[in-house]
């Protein structure tokens, strides 16, 4: 499937999906006319991306992920336990992250409510 096609089927925009490339995370071939093709596979891909990408990982992180998530049922491949603490590390930094916001949304409840 053509670039715009994928665009659509994943509710993204075909400059993400370049982007994606050139970080390495996707890799479509190239047609003879030099136009991108993406297999079936890359809506499941690309939706990996974008719930990686949601829940704050950056695109070096999700490259080492992707090859760990080889279907939708499977959470972690076998083959990467390496990865265990990494990702560990980053539920701390997001948690970290939860409690800043949740600490600054109470400031502004408080604003919002006024003097007592």
């Amino acid at each position: 499937m053509r670039i715009g096609e994928l665009a659509r089927q994943t509710g993204t925009t075909p400059r993400a999906l370049r982007y994606y490339e050139e970080q390495g995370l996707l890799r479509p071939a190239r047609r003879d006319s030099g136009y991108r093709d993406y297999d079936g596979q890359a809506v499941r891909v690309v939706r990996h991306i974008q719930l990686l990408l949601s829940a704050g990982l950056g695109t070096a992180a999700i490259a080492e992920i992707l090859p760990c998530i080889p279907d939708d049922r499977t959470v972690l491949a076998p083959t990467c336990p390496e990865l265990l603490d990494a990702l560990a590390e980053e539920r701390v930094r997001i948690t970290r992250s939860i409690e800043k916001l949740a600490a600054a949304r109470h400031i502004l409840d408080r604003l919002i409510q006024g003097p007592g």
